[in-house]
């Protein structure tokens, strides 16, 4: 009987031992405490960083901190499906998102699920939204425009593919206008753009997506949307899920274009989702790692070489500033990543000057390099030149009466560069009719303009250059140059046009 009951001890150990095999705690876990998008699990010991865990109700959650004896799981989804006591399930993935062509003119939401009515996304394509960024040997230098349309921008700080250019300013001083009319300017060309919207009323969001496929732009565009009503968890997966999708077109070889609109409110999720995971906090409450969250994002944008395969990945992120601080913690972080700043100032914009580019303040450290040789030659000395305008008339205000001669001509020649510069939005313009209209400006043709005429004088000017001149702005949009044949030409034209514009 001794030995029987052994034998009948024996079977139940190994049935036991096989039944925890199948499911052991390194796959299941136990929900211990669930509330603000953030549930504490007890067991789950084999699960990795960021890798998506199976709650009850078709609900996925993230794990973020890996303890000894517990895993904090930020949950993507509505919380109050879960409850104490929950069975929760590894998945064995890491953190991915859809990729590929089929994105193209949808929206999606922080995990690349769609929300905007059009059906699901086909593509069997995906990738991980944690990605180590190109390293150095793999990339070229950054050479190619990435033309915005924009006047201000494209003569004074230019951006090139595989850039990282920050638009910075306060509160409505038209950041997001420069972001968007960036991606209407690349319709009919070879850029994808990928607009990632942080912590934005909805309301927003869908006048931005209706405005974008008013002017065809939706044509060549992603939306990835994490709303304000959305969990604090796809707030701060939505700018990784742009940028997996981007990389999927670099890797292709072609280009891309990501903007972060905008990467305060991103801090200020990461800050969020950090406090309710009992991360200590550092400085003004952001985590340690405040840094990191930016810079391995923003890293990951390059312009790879031809060996791997040529494309490239430029990012427009956006940082809000309060009362024009750019020195403040999160503002100086994502300066000293990017390679240069728009800096938008709210007194230009409040005094009419739109877009208010503060030329003293902005600048781009890939410089000419990313510029057309005609833009180069036209517009070289345009940013130092309106600068010293700038700080000319602060002083000029105070009376003109005692001003020299080549004083008051630098002021007035400042003033009408101004007033070319202003530019309304959604109207961006080609290569060629900039510089047609900057080489005006910049060699003095338009000082006896009269200031209050010079935006009327633009507009007549581009009309009458396409109608009369089209084969000067062909030559400068096909060698990208002026040579001497074109620029005597274009004298000629601009000073045809004044005697028929001072007729009138």
């Amino acid at each position: 009987m001794t030995t029987r009951g052994q034998d009948i001890a024996a079977v139940i150990k190994r049935q036991i031992q096989e039944f925890g095999g199948a499911v052991s705690m390194v796959d299941v876990g136990v929900v211990t405490e669930v509330g603000d998008g953030i549930a504490r699990i007890h067991g789950l010991s084999g699960v990795r960083y960021t890798e998506l865990l199976q709650f009850p109700g078709d609900v996925i959650g993230m794990a973020m901190n890996l303890e000894e004896d517990s895993v904090s799981s930020v949950i993507l989804g509505d919380d109050s499906l879960i409850k104490e006591g929950d069975e929760v399930r590894s998945t064995g993935r890491i953190a991915e998102v859809p990729v590929g062509n089929a994105l193209i003119g949808r929206v999606v939401d922080g995990l690349g699920r769609p929300i905007d009515g059009k059906g699901p996304v086909r593509t069997d394509r995906t990738r991980p939204v944690e990605r180590v960024a190109p390293n150095v040997v793999a990339r070229q230098s950054v050479n190619v425009p990435v033309q915005t349309g924009i006047k201000s921008v494209d003569a004074m700080i230019p951006i090139g593919r595989g850039q990282r250019e920050l638009i910075i300013g306060d509160r409505s001083t038209g950041k997001s206008a420069i972001a968007l009319d960036t991606i209407v300017n690349q319709k009919g060309g070879d850029l994808i753009c990928i607009y990632v919207a942080i912590g934005q009323r909805v309301g927003k969001v869908a006048q931005t997506v209706a405005t974008l496929e008013q002017y065809g732009a939706m044509e060549h565009t992603i939306v990835v949307a994490a709303n304000a009503s959305d969990p604090v968890a796809l707030q701060y997966m939505a700018p990784y899920t742009g940028c997996s999708m981007g990389e999927e077109f670099l890797e292709a070889g072609k280009d891309a274009l990501i903007i972060y609109d905008d990467l305060s409110k991103h801090a200020w999720a990461y800050r969020q989702l950090s406090l309710l995971l009992r991360r200590p906090p550092g400085r003004e409450a952001y985590p340690g790692d405040i840094f990191y969250l930016h810079s391995r994002l923003l890293e990951r944008a390059a312009r790879l070489d031809q060996e791997h395969g040529g494309g490239s990945l430029t990012a427009l992120p956006i940082i809000e500033t309060l009362a024009g601080d750019v020195s403040a913690y999160i503002p100086t972080n994502v300066i000293s990543i990017t390679d240069g700043q728009i800096y938008l100032e709210t007194d230009l914009f409040n005094a009419g000057i739109r877009p208010a580019v503060n030329a003293g303040l902005s600048v781009s450290r890939v410089g000419g390099a990313a510029q057309r040789r005609a833009m180069r030659r036209v517009a070289g000395r345009m940013r130092l030149d309106l600068a010293q305008f700038r700080e000319l008339s602060t002083f000029a205000q105070f009376g003109t009466a005692d001003l020299d001669a080549a004083t008051r001509s630098q002021l007035e020649r400042g003033q009408r560069i101004t007033e070319v510069l202003k530019q309304p939005q959604f109207q961006p313009l080609s290569l060629e009719q900039q510089v047609a209209v900057l080489y005006a400006v910049v060699n003095g043709h338009l000082d006896d303009v009269p200031i209050s005429r010079v935006q009327a004088f633009e507009a007549a000017f581009h009309t009458h250059m396409e109608r009369a001149h089209p084969q000067i702005l062909q030559k400068i949009a096909s060698t990208f140059d002026i040579d001497a044949d074109n620029e005597k030409a274009l004298v000629e034209a601009i000073n045809n046009f004044k005697k028929t514009f001072s007729a009138s």
